[in-house]
C-alpha cells in the first residue's frame, strides 16, 4: 500500500472563455489566480490556476479555456462535484452573495453530517461549498473575507457504474473508507493536507460522460517530493497501471494514469511551487510560458483573451 499521497493537489477542467472563468473564480470565489500560462499540449490555450495564496497543493483548481468548446454531458467515468471547505456558519453569507452575482445551481443539503451549498461554475461545472469543522488552512483573503472564505478543496467525487476496482485502487493509495450511505462512499487520507476526502457515487445505469467545458479533465493528488513520487509511480507500474513518465510542469512534477472507472488520476509533486518563477506578491500577473513556447510569446500575447491583472 502506498503512503506517501497527503489528498488532493489540484483539479483541472475544461471552460469555454477565459474571461469569465477568471472573473468567476476571482471575483465570485475569492480565489487568487496564482499563476496564468498556457496549456503545454496547445499552447494557444490558457491554462489558469486559480488558490490560496501561494496555491498550496489542495487549494488550486485549473483550467483549460478553450474558447467556444461545446458543453460536456454529465455520465459515469469523470469526477462529478468538486468540493469546497469553508468555515462553519458560513453558508449564509455564501447564499446571499451567489443569489447577488446571479451564480445559478443553488441547493441546500447535508451529507455524512455536514451542512452543503451546490452551485453551478460558468459553464454549468458542478461544485458544492461544505461547511467544515476545524478547517486551519489559511484562506486568500481577497474579495471574500477571511471568516468566511474558500479554504481550499474538502472533497471530489467520482461517478462510477461501479465502485468495485475504484475502491480497490483508492486503498491501495492509501485511502481509507470511513462511510457510506445509499450509493455513496467515502474514502479519506489520515493525517491528509485538508483536501484529503473522495467520494464515489454509483449509477449503474448511467451513460458515459462526454468531456467538454464544465466538465474534469483529470484530478492530481499529492506527495511531497520527486522521490516520493518516484516511489508511488514504480507501486502504481508494479500493481499493473500503465503510468506515464514523470513530466516537468514547471510548477510541479506530475505523472499520469487511467484508473479502471474511467477516471483520469494524476500525481503531482508539491514542489517547486507557483513562486519559482514570479514574487508571492505579484503571482499570477503576468504571463509565463513554457521554456519550448517562448519563442511564441509575440503572437501569444496578441492572440489570447486580455485578462485583467
Amino acid at each position: 500500500m502506498i503512503k506517501t499521497i497527503k489528498g488532493l493537489h489540484h483539479v483541472t477542467s475544461l471552460a469555454s472563455d477565459a474571461v469569465s472563468n477568471n472573473a468567476f473564480f476571482t471575483d465570485v470565489l475569492g480565489l487568487r489566480r496564482v499563476k496564468k500560462t498556457v496549456n503545454f499540449d496547445e499552447p494557444s490555450v490558457y491554462h489558469l490556476y486559480y488558490g490560496d495564496e501561494l496555491g498550496h497543493p489542495g487549494s488550486v483548481m485549473t483550467y483549460f479555456p478553450f474558447p467556444g468548446i461545446r458543453q460536456g454531458h454529465t455520465g459515469f467515468g469523470e469526477v462529478g462535484t468538486t468540493a469546497f471547505s469553508v468555515p462553519v456558519g458560513s453558508l449564509n453569507f455564501w447564499r446571499e452573495r451567489f443569489s447577488g452575482k446571479k451564480v445559478t445551481g443553488l441547493k441546500d443539503d447535508e451529507s455524512f453530517g455536514e451542512k452543503r451549498l451546490h452551485f453551478s461554475g460558468p459553464d454549468n461545472d458542478a461544485f458544492v461549498l461544505v461547511e467544515t469543522k476545524d478547517d486551519v488552512r489559511k484562506p486568500w483573503a481577497g474579495e471574500v473575507d477571511a471568516n468566511r472564505a474558500i479554504r481550499g478543496f474538502h472533497s471530489a467525487s467520482l461517478r462510477l457504474r461501479d465502485d468495485g476496482a475504484t475502491s480497490e485502487l483508492l486503498k491501495f493509495m492509501g485511502y481509507q473508507q470511513v462511510d457510506a450511505k445509499d450509493n455513496l462512499k467515502r474514502f479519506a487520507i489520515p493525517e491528509g493536507n485538508g483536501a484529503n476526502l473522495i467520494d464515489i457515487e454509483t449509477f449503474p445505469s448511467a451513460s458515459h460522460a462526454d468531456q467538454g467545458a464544465g466538465s474534469v479533465h483529470h484530478i492530481a493528488f499529492a506527495v511531497e517530493n520527486r522521490t516520493k513520487q518516484l516511489e508511488v509511480r514504480q507501486a502504481l507500474v508494479d500493481t499493473g497501471y500503465a503510468v506515464t513518465p514523470v513530466i516537468d510542469r514547471d510548477y510541479f512534477w506530475a505523472i499520469y494514469f487511467r484508473t479502471p472507472g474511467g477516471v483520469l488520476f494524476e500525481v503531482a509533486t508539491n514542489e517547486p511551487g507557483f513562486n519559482r518563477d514570479e514574487d508571492t506578491a505579484h503571482l499570477g500577473e503576468a504571463l509565463k510560458l513554457p521554456a519550448q513556447h517562448e519563442r511564441l510569446r509575440t503572437f501569444l500575447e496578441k492572440h489570447l483573451q486580455p485578462l485583467p491583472s
